[in-house]
């Protein structure tokens, strides 16, 4: 499979979640992708763990509001960019970048101090993508 040029920003959708144009900052010094979600609880479905969260697709109208549900895949502690540790939980569903979708696994946090609301970190990237630092929007057009 031919790798995508992405830029350090790129606008994803979350197909499974019912999220489109979601802008993101890529980066490659975090292992993790995370996703900025408000109001996260865990429930049952069907015997099995789920996560159910608000999630605000603009960042710039935070009265829009999608209420998402997922199977939880995973606890795990993760090392924030201020250094600070924290349990979190994580998702797996499809990203659609550019033409391309693949499954990726993505931490539910609070990023509301961030730019973007989800940042893509180097294991959503998986063997899919070759980053061109100095652009943006290079996978699809800006909004």
């Amino acid at each position: 499979m031919d790798k995508i040029l992405i830029g350090n920003i790129e606008i994803c959708h979350l197909p499974e979640l019912g999220v489109a144009d979601l802008h993101m900052r890529v980066d490659t010094g975090a292992k993790t992708s995370s996703l900025h979600v408000d109001a996260i609880q865990k429930f049952k479905k069907g015997g099995k763990p789920w996560v159910r969260f608000d999630l605000h697709p603009d960042f710039y109208n935070l009265d829009e509001v999608i209420a998402c549900e997922a199977p939880l895949h995973d606890v795990r502690r993760i090392k924030s960019s201020n250094g600070q540790s924290q349990q979190r939980y994580v998702i797996q569903t499809p990203m659609c970048l550019g033409d391309v979708e693949w499954p990726i696994e993505i931490t539910l946090t609070d990023r509301s101090e961030m730019s973007y609301l989800m940042l893509l970190g180097r294991e959503g990237m998986a063997d899919k993508v070759i980053i061109d630092p100095s652009e943006t929007y290079l996978a699809g057009s800006e909004s």
